[in-house]
């Protein structure tokens, strides 16, 4: 027992090596991961002290035991089963299919990474690149929101940017939580976003196993209280209109709730903006008739670093204003209570109607359907005169400096050409994307003519 043992160095090297894997594992690691989580679950207790709807205990899980409810879940595995049935596969690989899924689908939510970094890294982007602008039609119906209540916010989509905004300005609500598309399933994008409590979504993906993964976990986050974030309308309006509603996630919502469970709040939220980043991309890729974008990460760094550096240079300015309207709360359990049938389309049709009324104002649309309407060269004092003529309170109504600086802006960007202070659109497919963003305010229905048809009619009755 006592004797000595030659052993060859690099021998000796990989069982220290071995040990000290083992004891990190065995000992120091559970000591560590503890340490962390009761630091994690004080920093959530102070937070839910402030937030209107706290964070909720299914949001903290670890995510392998997310992973775990979801794959485990009766109608998942019925799913698994009838996979390998349609398809011929073993049920045990079926099963893996789906926790494969699960995996890709189910975040990993971190307290510290979301409001320690994405909110302020929200605001000062938000407040940097545009004059945000907050309203609310009723500020007093949502504080008045049961804070035991799951919150979905409906939101139309307008730009990426949405993303930044709406966490910006809900951040002393809740944590939320969106469904994400396949753009940003690249690495290392991928995890900071799982990181802030977002789920990727296939929209692409129509197998039955995957949506049955999908709506497994999106009713088990909204049964348990999660505040989530939705973009009904699947993708990026190309044309400036508010698309029509895809039902899939209003869908799972709605199917996994029964009366008696915890009520769902929705929360209309209509984003407007006088520069939509992406916008002759959207417009690109709506005449192609396309969902892909043109545009590659080159160019987008490209566009980032030439903006910053004019900016900083003072060439430049911010982009105008960002303007969100909350809107009227809707309990599910209240719209229910008067629908027997087709609820949910029903109830996407109602969130929609709320999301078109508040749509927001904002100035560069409204000049451009000044400009629309009133045909050729105009003045700005003519613009004014034809906002004030059609809106009780227009943005940047009375103050012709305010909007010449937004009218010049439109110039720099080559929407418009000024001449002796004449302003003209010489990019109608442009000017006709941001007043596309207005036509629900117009009184005919979007269906009756294009944008330019109804602010034409508008313009005439005056």
């Amino acid at each position: 027992m006592t004797q000595t043992v030659a052993l060859p160095l690099w021998l000796l090297i990989l069982i220290i090596l071995f040990a000290a894997v083992t004891a990190s594992t065995h000992l120091l690691f559970p000591s560590v991961r503890w340490y962390f989580r009761r630091r994690a679950e004080r920093i959530v207790a102070r937070l839910n002290e402030r937030l209107q709807h706290p964070i909720q205990p299914f949001k903290l899980l670890r995510r392998q035991d997310m992973i775990q409810r979801v794959i485990y879940d009766p109608e998942v595995m019925r799913a698994a089963a009838e996979y390998a049935a349609e398809t011929g596969v073993r049920e045990d690989v079926a099963f893996e299919k789906a926790r494969d899924f699960a995996r890709e689908i189910v975040p990993s939510f971190s307290a510290s990474a979301y409001f320690g970094f994405a909110i302020r890294f929200a605001r000062w982007l938000a407040t940097w690149l545009f004059d945000v602008r907050l309203t609310y039609t009723d500020e007093a119906a949502l504080s008045a929101v049961d804070p035991k209540a799951t919150v979905v916010f409906v939101i139309n989509h307008r730009s990426n940017f949405d993303y930044v905004l709406v966490t910006y300005l809900a951040a002393d609500r809740s944590a939320l939580s969106y469904a994400v598309g396949e753009w940003a399933r690249v690495w290392p994008l991928s995890a900071l976003i799982k990181a802030l409590g977002a789920y990727f979504i296939r929209r692409r993906q129509r197998g039955a196993l995957y949506r049955q993964v999908l709506s497994t976990y999106v009713q088990k986050a909204t049964g348990a209280g999660v505040a989530q974030a939705v973009f009904p309308e699947g993708g990026l309006s190309r044309d400036g209109r508010l698309g029509p509603p895809k039902l899939g996630i209003l869908a799972y919502i709605v199917e996994g709730w029964r009366k008696g469970d915890r009520d769902v709040v929705f929360v209309p939220v209509a984003l407007n903006y006088d520069r939509v980043v992406e916008d002759r991309i959207l417009i690109a890729a709506g005449r192609a008739g396309s969902r892909q974008f043109r545009a590659s990460a080159p160019e987008a760094v490209g566009f980032v670093l030439r903006y910053f550096r004019r900016r900083l240079t003072g060439r430049v300015g911010r982009f105008g204003t960002a303007a969100v309207t909350f809107g009227h709360p809707l309990s599910l359990a209240e719209f229910a209570g008067g629908e027997e049938a087709d609820l949910v389309p029903a109830l996407a049709g109602r969130l929609f109607d709320d999301i078109a009324e508040a749509m927001p104002l904002t100035t560069a649309p409204l000049a451009l359907a000044a400009l629309t309407a009133l045909g050729g060269a105009r003045p700005v004092g003519e613009i004014a005169a034809w906002m004030d003529a059609h809106y009780d309170d227009p943005p940047a109504g009375g103050d012709t400096g305010a909007l010449e600086a937004v009218l010049d802006g439109l110039v720099l960007r080559r929407v418009l050409t000024v001449q002796d202070g004449l302003y003209r659109i010489v990019n109608s497919d442009l000017a006709k994307f941001y007043v596309n963003s207005l036509e629900l305010h117009f009184s005919a229905p979007a269906s009756e003519g294009s944008a330019q048809e109804v602010v034409e009619a508008e313009s005439e009755k005056s």
